[in-house]
């Protein structure tokens, strides 16, 4: 990649920087990697673009999880050839890890950087050593675009040791590794340092964070040292494989600056269904972790993952499965269709799910969690609580009108007569209409180590 190698490494005439566009398809650990691809760009003297249309180079983190999601990566690198068709394209992620032959087909030929290169990816572009942050620190600068954001996807974990049957991401970034602690803290406070308020903690397995260090730690140990030793506001953490969460997680609740959501990925309510699926959980284990987080975690938003038309899932262990989820009651749920992936154990299960049949059970599915869900947000009409004001939705005569979130997963809008973007305010929810609520501002939030970003 010589070429970027001459752009980066000019001297003399102090031409203009290259740019270039970053973008992701999938889950929040793409995100985290995104903004720290971001970070390393910046301090390789590269400026970071908000249009494809605008920039030198773009470059896609991939999604293989669903074939939904790989069929938006496809489009994403289409678009950004069509926007630019000048521009270098570099697809990376779990998709250009696993199919690449059919990403380099793709208009503008685009450059393959597979997840276990992906640590070399800014600096195979830019032909630039990227300086240590021990050394350097820079602070974390919101992503232009549609990718800024007020919340900082922080990744301390990356792959998996478990085997699910119809999982490509173990396959896509092997097993479970954690991030050492120290690299993370860096992370949260360089983010902290850029102005984010919320650090959303990332991994594929981020319940298994630790395991693998020398010597071993826990998330218990990485969510206490990230509030006794960083001045982020809010701390929320991402999707936690049930079976290997911490016994004693829980109990650092209800720390205020600790957000009262919590992403259990269920997949089936079924014994039968999870067996095939290899998910080494039952029903009843999980309703049990589900309970313990509720007594813990007063008001707590318990959001999941369901898999509908897995195969040989019948008619019975589908209803079995619906039963456990009106009894599971969550605040909301990804809810997805099966779809084969190669590679994978599930593709030679027998008894495939006709797709007619595996839609009209996503929507009966959805009947379910829609109504727990509003159910769950309408307990907090009239409550007071403390929202993060992520972006802005017009200028109003009466005001700016602004769409935020609660520290337990709500989304709100409200009218402010000043841009509170990247703001903490108390809020009074006045009510709901679908998944968007209302509310009315009533005072700001200190924000940092001794002030809360949370509620009570």
């Amino acid at each position: 990649m010589s070429d970027g190698q001459e752009a980066g490494g000019a001297s003399g005439s102090h031409p203009a920087a290259p740019r270039v566009y970053l973008d992701s398809v999938g889950c929040r650990l793409n995100q985290s990697e995104l903004e720290f691809l971001g970070r390393q760009f910046r301090v390789a003297g590269w400026e970071l673009s908000g249009e494809p249309a605008e920039c030198d180079w773009v470059v896609i983190n991939t999604c293989a999880v669903t074939a939904a999601a790989a069929a938006d990566s496809r489009a994403k690198a289409r678009r950004a050839w069509r926007a630019n068709p000048n521009a270098r394209i570099v697809l990376t992620g779990c998709l250009a890890t696993i199919d690449p032959q059919t990403l380099r087909a793709l208009p503008g030929a685009p450059e393959i950087v597979p997840n276990p290169k992906k640590g070399d990816l800014v600096r195979t572009v830019t032909g630039r050593a990227i300086p240590s942050y021990d050394l350097e620190p820079i602070a974390r600068t919101p992503l232009p675009g549609l990718r800024a954001r007020t919340r900082a996807f922080i990744k301390a974990q990356d792959g998996c040791d478990n085997h699910c049957t119809f999982c490509i991401t173990t396959i896509a970034r092997g097993p479970a590794r954690s991030l050492p602690l120290g690299e993370v803290l860096e992370a949260v406070n360089a983010a902290v340092a850029g102005g984010a308020k919320e650090a959303v903690l990332t991994g594929v397995q981020l319940s298994a964070y630790g395991r693998d260090l020398n010597p071993p730690l826990t998330l218990t140990d990485l969510v206490r040292a990230i509030l006794e030793h960083t001045d982020i506001a809010r701390l929320r953490l991402s999707s936690l494989e049930p079976w290997s969460i911490p016994p004693d997680l829980f109990s650092l609740w209800p720390h205020p600056r600790l957000c009262r959501q919590l992403h259990l990925p269920l997949q089936s309510g079924c014994r039968q269904t999870l067996r095939r699926m290899a998910r080494p959980i039952t029903p009843e284990a999980f309703m049990r972790q589900v309970q313990r987080a509720r007594d813990a975690i007063p008001q707590v938003a318990i959001t999941t993952d369901i898999l509908v038309g897995f195969p040989g899932e019948t008619e019975e262990e589908f209803s079995a499965s619906l039963e456990f989820i009106e009894r599971l009651q969550p605040a909301g749920a990804h809810l997805f269709v099966y779809s084969p992936r190669p590679g994978t154990a599930a593709i030679r299960l027998p008894n495939p799910v006709p797709a007619q049949v595996a839609h009209q059970r996503r929507e009966r599915v959805r009947a379910v969690i829609d109504r727990s869900a509003q159910a769950y947000r309408q307990q907090f009409v009239g409550a007071e609580l403390t929202a993060l004001w992520e972006s802005l939705r017009a200028k109003t005569p009466r005001g700016w009108e602004l769409v935020g979130l609660t520290d337990n997963y709500l989304r709100l809008r409200a009218v402010a007569q000043q841009d509170l973007r990247n703001r903490l305010t108390k809020v009074r929810v006045l009510g709901f209409r679908g998944e968007m609520g209302t509310a009315e501002i009533t005072h700001p939030v200190a924000e940092g180590r001794r002030h809360a970003g949370g509620d009570p």
